[in-house]
């Protein structure tokens, strides 16, 4: 069965189908963490610019953070 394993993070995708393989690949490729514990965000925003853009919706219906920060 065709594998990958990923040099950055350690895991490793399987798939009997090749062309599907393929595509996990390239889907983990963009969203792979690094090191598990190492900072990462999807989003990245800089220091300056933290706080929520939609101040009204920061906080769900119990007033908790919605994003960690």
């Amino acid at each position: 069965m065709p594998e990958f394993v990923c040099e950055k993070c350690g895991k490793r995708e399987f798939h009997e189908n090749e062309d599907t393989l393929k595509i996990a690949i390239n889907v983990h490729n963009q969203f792979c963490r690094g090191k598990e514990n190492q900072a990462h965000s999807f989003m990245h925003r800089d220091d300056a610019h933290l706080e929520p853009m939609d101040p009204e919706r920061a906080n769900d219906e119990k007033d908790v953070p919605i994003l960690n920060k």
